[in-house]
């Protein structure tokens, strides 16, 4: 299980890689959202925030600890991350497609957590393959909102 989520996370950052690169090469024809300097730089650290909380979440999974994968998950990623991020005042520079995106990143973080931790009493890999859907809607969410949208 371990190996595969490792292969499955090396291949999407190649992709991403891939991506972002031909993004920059090519005249950037993502939506500009304009807001403060200051709102800029709060939401980069957002975003720096949530790839350090997928790593961690990676090796908490790595190492079979569901409940810490779970814990960073919420608390980082999930609803009840929400207010930490400050994410009523970002909201209002935010277009609605990346509100709603942001949001899905925030629910399927949550979601996520209830589906490890089903999967740990669960047997089967079957259980096993949910917890890395449930992990790819979050990236998908971070991946929609990074192809429409940029802050500078």
């Amino acid at each position: 299980m371990v190996r595969k989520l490792l292969f499955a996370l090396a291949v999407g950052s190649a992709v991403l890689a891939v991506s972002m690169g031909t993004a920059l090469s090519a005249e950037d024809e993502r939506e500009l959202v304009e807001m403060p300097a200051m709102m800029q730089e709060h939401m980069l650290a957002n975003m720096r925030d949530h790839l350090r909380a997928i790593d961690k979440i990676l090796g908490h999974l790595a190492n079979a600890d569901v409940a810490a994968a779970g814990k960073v998950a919420e608390s980082r990623l999930g609803m009840s991350s929400l207010e930490t991020h400050g994410a009523s005042h970002m909201a209002r520079f935010m277009p609605e497609g990346m509100a709603q995106a942001g949001t899905e990143m925030h629910r399927a973080a949550s979601r996520f957590v209830i589906v490890a931790q089903d999967a740990e009493l669960a047997t089967g890999r079957e259980a096993q393959y949910e917890v890395y859907r449930a992990l790819q809607a979050v990236t998908s969410a971070c991946n929609a909102c990074h192809q429409a949208y940029r802050i500078r």
